[in-house]
């Protein structure tokens, strides 16, 4: 057991200190390490009270800090930076003084004073941003201003009143006598980070003149002048403006000196690139002055005159200087990613300067005559040449790879702050850096090729702002009802063309400079590729595979004219790589082969078929599971350029190559030591290919016993619990592709559909849903269908019973629609009595959206078919006890498609409206016959006067059903409707009427019999939708008129922007949130010229309501149609940034009883701001035209603001961690600040339970979002300041740490 006690006194030290003179340095050493014990485990006041045992510990720490052994020493240090821990304030300035001078003349080892001294300003309690300062943090300052500033200096800085004996000589004065680095300046930067906040000006003064000292020292070392150029980084945050200003100035003069050496030049750019990464809000606007100093070691003027003076020197280069170009562009790739803003004045001279010395290798012949360079290319282009020329220095001397790495790092940090179509990205960066794929330096040539890549990755993003668009915007121009036939498998032909894919993928024609400029690089780039990929080492030769994908990605194509030049070379590669490197290579090889083939059509593939498919049978082979696993993935790929529709003219061409792929998905399937990923991957190639070979044109390409094979290999993982959901999901691909009953082996249907309903009941839900889906397209497709006997689907319908349940609408639509797809042909084996009590059990509950859009097109069904009798009096009995809308819908639904046979009519519900003083009752049988004439159309018995008399009913539930049953009539017969309407508007009652309005144009989809009422309609309504209560749906009227007629309404929707009536302009902004999310891309013609000037209009109203509303509108112009708004960002942007500040002059201050209470009116505003900034986050195409520093500052802001702001923000700075990880390391000292504000915030002793919620979840989210920081940039990036908020943060909310450390790592898994 320990020796050390667990709660020692100062009598258990003192009673020890005598052995650290002990002969045996063992005895030292374990006396030091019961000492630090001791230290830990005292308390925090047991050695306050006993000065004299403190001044024995020191005077014990000091003579062992001398000590000949090293690990006693080491040991010495980490007991003394216990020591001060505990020991009182008063004893702190001489021991830093003592410690400070401590002379070890019994070791070799210099460093141990500032190494000692160090470990106590570590250990001492220091300021910590956004917490109060305690009297032991200023004790501690105090003790660092009195006696370690000074010893640092060399004079005493803050003079204390009473004359003192000067201090001994600085110890960085002694370092500069010497020049030995003895850790000085490693302790200075640790004062400047510890308790930077509290020096007053004249200490920071003091510390950046002694550290600008050693920085021009001739003495010192190189060593020691980076450490200096660190601890000026440290200290940075604190120089005061003046302070800041005549730093800049003083190194400004020092660079205009004729005499300036070039190593003072390379310090002076490099204090430059620290300064910007650490303070570059307050450098940057020095960029103007200071940047043609650091663009000038780069200028075409200065490299003439070195070229010159080697020539007089016969040869012999200047390596000083290279260092100094070295420098400068570091400097600038600094700038650019810390200060882009200031920095846009210079982009023509950094693209100048960074792509002249991107080939910049004086150990070759010169390269003036570009052109001739590159005809001598085509017969010397090797990636690995010696280039070594008889110029008198060495290649191992040569450093000028660092100035080329260094210009490609400068054009990766300059194309990252660019707009893809600035015509310098295409026409001087992208042809300078093809030129360098012949870099003779490994390192070099592939941050070149890297950079390119990022270039054309950059391009692609744009590309894709339409492709994202349009994947979204699947609903169709207006949101109305389905029709029956379409309802029922809504999503089954948009799932079909899926997974047939593209009928002829071809490459979409450039549209701007940007992808002009890719297509006109695109050749020149596939002819260095292809060089690289057969003379370069691995790393290289992934790094242009790589590039090549990129490039396919962004281009959706553009190998067409030069795949022979890729794919073999690429095939080659695939088949010669073999260790663990070159699996890396493969993978990348295989994502390569994937994208050709889902980006081009067949007939560009069909020659490479004989070495392409053998390649991936052989990784499809292979041992390593991820090279396995990603030829699978790639072999889908093939399977779908193989098949119709891609390969209707193959003629059975390629029935050849889907045999040997049908061998090995299977022999890999049924192998025993298949890596279980592997296997998953291969049954849904498996199901791929069984599916793509359906249909009369199948057999040639894939024989029917080998098609029924697969589905019984399929049938059989089915039961396995490894596999089950890449075969529920292989059914699923089968399910949609089958044409017809023959595609399916015997029993093979009703089998799966039955293992799939018995998944219902598992508890995994990812595995539920999946199984549900395939059974739902196993039911939805006819082919299927008509192969299920009647004894399955009256198994499956007891199955789907248990999901009919309105607590998970996300399995309840899908269950509905596969009843309602059965009760088609088999209605008696649907309607069962089980059935009908759970769809009555639906109809009590709020159900809408696609869930009732299933419920309903599931009691069609029935109804049609016959069998709706009970099912109608079954909801009859529910009446009023259901949801009166749903239970209307249904029964109405019902009503018309079981037709004379449902056993009651629409004349019945008329009577009941007519004679029933009930107001439920009447509102259903409203519901009803609203629903009712919506789907007889023309040929509905009711009119308008069937459902005015009860506007004028007592009762407003039954006023505003009257109104809904009207307007959805009307959807059905707008001639007989629309103008009676029209008529009543005029009259009053302009509330209800509008809501008529609202359903008619919703549901309706005869557009052309309303365009003949559209004028007088928009007059009314524009009239009528002024009043307060009217606002809301009156905008949603005049958005839905503008969608019917874009050429006559949309130009006054423009025009109402301008109205002087606040109202008017706050319902046309709504109006246009209607326009932009319920149209698709087909409308997007008709905004193109007009939607970017609305938006700066609306976004620049003075009304504060209006102003909400508009953020709202570009919020949703922003997700509904980005093609359109992303172009012109710039332009709007900025009017949602400024929302986001908070104004002083709308919080007002409201008296609430004895109590004054603070009202924020900008608060909605800034809210719907801070949604569309985290919108903005979505897409790569709108990250990329975004001020990254801008926004940060924004979100910053936000995490000080209201609950709901600081949730979004947290949310936001979540998503930024991972998008721009480089600044979220820049703002790691203010977070961890405001962080902590968050935190260590206390609630009143009053306060109500909803406040404590409320902070309780703004600390969850703060743990939340500190923990992916903290782990996300935990590889190096963490700052001293955020490591102490960190573990503040651990040690006062250890169980929310916990409970957010397993939420990541489930998310992650996941």
């Amino acid at each position: 057991m320990s020796s050390v006690p667990a709660n020692p006194t100062s009598h258990n030290v003192a009673s020890i200190l005598g052995k650290l003179h002990d002969a045996d340095p063992d005895i030292r050493y374990m006396t030091l390490n019961d000492l630090n014990k001791m230290m830990e485990n005292g308390g925090a006041t047991f050695l306050v009270h006993d000065y004299t045992t403190c001044a024995k510990v020191v005077d014990g720490l000091l003579h062992t800090l001398n000590d000949s052994n090293g690990d006693v020493q080491n040991m010495s240090v980490a007991t003394l930076g216990s020591f001060v821990k505990k020991a009182p304030e008063s004893i702190l300035c001489p021991t830093i003084e003592k410690i400070s001078t401590v002379k070890t003349s019994n070791s070799i080892d210099t460093t141990m004073a500032a190494t000692a001294v160090r470990a106590i300003v570590t250990n001492l309690p220091h300021p910590v941003p956004g917490a109060p300062r305690g009297p032991k943090v200023q004790e501690a300052y105090s003790a660092v201003s009195k006696a370690l500033i000074p010893r640092l200096t060399g004079r005493v800085v803050i003079p204390l009143g009473k004359p003192l004996p000067p201090p001994p000589k600085g110890m960085l004065d002694e370092d500069m006598e010497t020049g030995n680095d003895s850790n000085t300046l490693d302790l200075l930067t640790e004062v400047a980070k510890c308790f930077g906040p509290m020096l007053q000006e004249s200490e920071v003064l003091a510390l950046e003149q002694v550290t600008m000292r050693v920085l021009e020292s001739e003495r010192c070392g190189t060593v020691m002048k980076k450490k200096a150029v660190a601890a000026l980084s440290a200290l940075a945050p604190y120089f005061t403006d003046g302070l800041l200003a005549h730093h800049v100035s003083y190194s400004i003069e020092k660079l205009r000196q004729s005499h300036v050496t070039p190593q003072q030049r390379k310090l002076y750019l490099q204090v430059y690139s620290s300064l910007a990464r650490s303070i570059p809000q307050k450098f940057g606007p020095y960029l103007k002055t200071l940047a043609p100093f650091v663009l000038s070691p780069l200028s075409q003027q200065e490299l003439d005159e070195q070229r010159g003076q080697e020539a007089e020197a016969e040869g012999e280069r200047d390596v000083q200087m290279e260092e100094v170009r070295e420098a400068a562009l570091v400097a600038l790739e600094s700038f650019l990613q810390a200060c882009a803003q200031d920095m846009r004045a210079y982009t023509k001279d950094v693209v100048e300067a960074s792509t002249r010395f991107l080939k910049y290798d004086p150990n070759v012949a010169d390269e003036e005559d570009e052109d001739m360079e590159e005809e001598e290319e085509e017969e010397d282009f090797d990636g690995d040449e010696d280039f070594e020329q008889e110029t008198g220095f060495e290649d191992e001397d040569d450093v000028s790879w660092k100035v080329r790495r260094c210009s490609a790092k400068v054009l990766h940090a300059l194309i990252d702050k660019l707009d893809p179509n600035d015509s310098a990205m295409y026409g001087q960066i992208a042809p300078a850096l093809i030129a360098r794929f012949k870099e003779r330096e490994e390192s070099v040539r592939n941050e070149v090729i890297a950079t390119l890549a990022f270039l054309i990755a950059k391009t692609g993003d744009i590309l894709g702002v339409h492709e994202a668009s349009s994947s979204h915007s699947t609903a169709p121009t207006k949101k109305r009802r389905r029709g029956f036939s379409d309802s029922l498998g809504s999503d089954f032909h948009a799932q079909k063309a899926l997974m047939n894919g593209y009928a002829s993928p071809s490459t979409p024609p450039p549209t701007d400079n940007a992808t002009l400029g890719l297509a006109k690089i695109n050749p020149e780039v596939v002819k260095g590729a292809a060089k690289l990929l057969k003379t370069s080492t691995v790393p290289t030769k992934q790094a242009v595979i790589a590039l090549l994908k990129d490039m396919v990605s962004a281009q959706k194509g553009g190998l067409s004219e030069h795949a022979d030049e890729v794919i073999d070379p690429v095939v080659e590669t695939i088949t010669s790589a073999s260790n663990t490197a070159g699996n890396t290579l493969r993978i990348e090889v295989l994502q390569l082969l994937r994208v050709i083939a889902n980006s081009h059509s067949s007939k560009v593939i069909q020659p490479f078929l004989p070495k392409i498919v053998p390649a991936l049978v052989n990784a499809a082979k292979d041992r390593y599971a991820k090279v396995s696993s990603e030829a699978f993935g790639t072999i889908e790929s093939y399977i779908k350029s193989l098949t119709p529709p891609r390969s209707a003219a193959s003629n059975g061409r390629n029935g050849q190559y889907l045999s040997q792929l049908y061998q090995v998905v299977t022999e890999r399937i049924s192998a025993t030591d298949t890596d279980t990923e592997v296997r998953q991957k291969a049954v849904q190639a498996l199901g791929l290919l069984v599916g793509r070979t359906s249909g009369a044109t199948g057999e040639s390409l894939l024989s029917q016993q080998d098609r029924f094979t697969g589905q019984t290999v399929i049938a059989e993982r089915l039961k396995n619990e490894l596999t089950r959901l890449a075969c529920v999901r292989a059914v699923d691909n089968i399910a949609v592709l089958a044409q017809s009953k023959n595609d399916f082996k015997p029993g093979w249907v009703s089998n799966v559909a039955l293992e799939l309903g018995a998944q219902f009941n598992k508890s995994s839900r990812s595995l539920r849903g999946a199984s549900l889906s395939a059974l739902r397209m196993l039911a939805i497709n006819q082919a299927s269908r008509e192969s299920v006997d009647d004894k399955t689907i009256a198994q499956l319908v007891g199955m789907l019973v248990s999901l009919l349940k309105p607590d998970d609408l996300h399995m309840l639509g899908p269950a509905l629609i596969v009843l309602g797809a059965f009760a088609r042909d088999r209605p008696a084996l649907v309607a069962t009595p089980a059935v009908i009590d759970s769809i009555c059990l639906v109809v009590t509950s709020s159900v809408s959206g696609t869930a009732l859009d299933a419920l309903v097109t599931c009691v069609e069904a029935i109804g049609r078919a016959g069998a709706g009798q009970h099912l109608m009096k079954a909801l009859l009995d529910v009446g009023v006890k259901g949801q009166t809308d749903v239970t209307g819908q249904v029964i109405g639904t019902l009503l018309v498609a079981g037709g004379s046979n449902i056993g009651v009519r629409v004349q019945d519900f008329v009577k009941e409206l007519q004679t029933q003083q009930d107001e439920a009752k009447k509102c259903l049988a409203l519901s009803v016959l609203g629903e009712a004439s919506l789907h007889m159309g023309t040929s509905g018995i009711l009119k308008p006067d069937s459902f005015t008399p009860y506007f004028a009913d007592t009762s407003d539930k039954v006023k505003l059903s009257a109104a809904v049953a009207l307007g959805r009539a009307g959807a059905g017969n707008v001639k007989v409707y629309l103008p009676s309407i029209i008529s009543m508007l005029g009259q009053g009652t302009q509330y209800l009427l509008l809501h008529s309005v609202k359903e008619l144009l919703q549901h309706s989809n005869a557009e052309e019999d309303i365009k003949p009422y559209a004028q007088t309609l928009w007059q009314n309504i524009i009239s009528s939708g002024q009043a307060e209560d009217n606002k809301v749906v009156g905008a949603e009227c005049i958005g839905r008129l503008a969608i019917i007629n874009p050429a006559a309404y949309l130009p006054q929707l423009q025009t109402f922007l301008q109205n002087p009536n606040p109202t008017i302009r706050g319902m046309v902004i709504s109006a246009l949130r209607y326009v932009f999310s319920d149209t698709d891309e087909t409308y997007d013609g008709n905004l193109r010229a007009t939607m970017i000037p609305m938006l700066g209009t609306m976004l620049s109203d003075t009304d504060l309501d209006n102003q909400r509303l508009s953020l709202t509108t570009f919020n949703s112009a922003l997700h509904n149609k980005p093609d359109l708004v992303l172009p012109h960002l710039q332009d709007v942007l900025p009017y949602a940034m400024q929302a986001t500040v908070i104004r002083p002059e709308l919080v007002r201050e409201v008296q609430m009883g004895p109590f004054k209470h603070k009202v924020d009116d900008g608060l909605e505003m800034r809210k719907s701001a801070y949604e569309t900034l985290y919108a903005l986050l979505d897409t790569p195409a709108s990250r990329q035209r975004l001020d990254i520093s801008a926004f940060y500052d924004r979100i910053l802001a936000g995490v000080t603001d209201e609950h709901e702001i600081k949730i979004l923000c947290c949310l936001v700075l979540g998503k930024l961690l991972v998008i721009t990880p480089a600044e979220s390391t820049r703002r790691l000292d203010v977070l961890a600040q405001h962080f902590r504000t968050v935190l260590a915030f206390k609630p009143k002793e009053n306060a109500v339970k909803q406040e404590l919620e409320k902070l309780a979840e703004e600390q969850k989210a703060v743990v939340k979002v500190s923990v992916g920081f903290n782990k996300g940039l935990s590889s190096g990036g963490l700052t001293k300041v955020w490591r102490d908020y960190f573990e503040f943060v651990r040690k006062e909310f250890a169980h929310g740490v916990k409970a957010a450390e397993e939420e990541l790592k489930g998310s992650a898994e996941y």
